[in-house]
């Protein structure tokens, strides 16, 4: 579909982002076409860490041509301001991207717009879940809170996510299209997917010089409760001394404490980056293996660091390291991560303890 032109020019593409792995992965959508109008409106939540990696976002989604609008919509009088003043850009963009289908300030907007074009960029593993969901006609609920009642602003709020689920599904006049670099085993009928094998961060960044050695990346299942943190640093902790590692590159939302617990455990150089994982990867320096547990970076970084030398290693997460309050869902989740990686990228299987 061609751009739409208002009497000011072309109407931009809106797309609405929470993180920076949704900003990283609309600049790849955006790379991926024929240059277009893109306004990106960002919508940064409170934690400090992933408002600053944003920021660090916004400044090279500008470099790319693109618009940024920063829109603090949280607390107090920010939503309905928000929603107010976007309203007449969603009525009039020719096609909308979000990156996280799950968040209920996603689910109001779509409720605004008519867009013919629909798109959902990764945001993380939660992709493969929400496409599973979608074409099982399930309520969409993220993975880590799968099995569990729906609460007091659930229900609430369940008229306007059920709007959002049929926007978020092809119909007459509306396309919807799921740009992903994970394997979508089930998709709706009708939905178009396109794979993102992060083209504009290849030709942005590196290759990056490698290190010896290895280096581990860190997750945020001990902050979700889903993995038990005395069980966590004891893999963290196995996993350095077997494979020589010297650095551990902490997930955006992993508590300080923690990450200063796991430094003088282990003697670990913590790194906090300030950019997603993938590109941090491509400037180097980074390890000639990288070690990281069931998540997202298991699919992307083999695409982003193909052809520089360096390999992805999976651990497992047992399941001896699970919650008493880990979702039944979760096991299967994470099983399913790190078999899909080990089958598209054929990534080594490593083993903590």
């Amino acid at each position: 579909m061609s751009t739409r032109v208002g009497p000011e020019g072309p109407v931009p593409t809106l797309a609405f982002v929470e993180s920076p792995v949704q900003l990283l992965n609309t600049l790849e959508w955006a790379h991926h076409r024929p240059p277009e109008a893109l306004t990106v409106v960002v919508l940064p939540p409170a934690d400090p860490m992933t408002r600053g990696q944003l920021r660090r976002m916004a400044e090279l989604a500008r470099d790319a041509g693109h618009r940024v609008r920063w829109e603090e919509a949280r607390g107090g009088t920010g939503p309905l301001r928000t929603v107010r003043g976007l309203a007449p850009l969603l009525r009039g963009a020719p096609r909308v991207v979000v990156g996280d289908p799950f968040s209920r300030y996603v689910h109001l907007l779509l409720t605004l717009t008519r867009a013919p074009e629909l798109v959902v960029v990764d945001d993380g593993t939660a992709t493969m879940e929400f496409v599973g969901q979608l074409a099982a006609g399930e309520r969409l609920v993220r993975w880590h809170r799968h099995g569990g009642r729906p609460g007091p602003r659930d229900l609430a709020f369940a008229p306007v996510t059920a709007t959002a689920r049929r926007r978020l599904l092809p119909g007459p006049g509306r396309t919807v299209e799921v740009f992903s670099a994970l394997p979508l085993a089930a998709v709706p009928e009708g939905v178009r997917t396109t794979a993102n094998e992060f083209g504009w961060t290849r030709s942005r960044f590196g290759p990056p010089r490698l290190s010896e050695g290895a280096d581990l990346v860190g997750t945020s299942l001990v902050e979700t409760g889903v993995v038990d943190p005395v069980r966590y640093a004891a893999a963290v902790r196995s996993l350095a001394r077997a494979h020589g590692a010297t650095r551990y590159f902490a997930h955006r939302r992993e508590r300080p404490e923690k990450l200063h617990a796991l430094a003088a455990a282990t003697g670990l150089e913590i790194r906090r980056p300030d950019l997603p994982l993938e590109l941090i990867a491509r400037r180097g320096p980074i390890g000639r293996t990288v070690l990281s547990f069931p998540s997202t970076v298991v699919h992307t970084l083999p695409l982003a660091l193909a052809g520089t030398g360096a390999r992805v290693a999976v651990c497992d997460i047992d399941p001896e390291w699970l919650t008493a309050g880990a979702s039944p869902r979760a096991r299967g989740f994470l099983a399913g991560v790190t078999d899909t990686a080990r089958e598209v990228h054929r990534l080594r299987s490593v083993c903590a303890g």
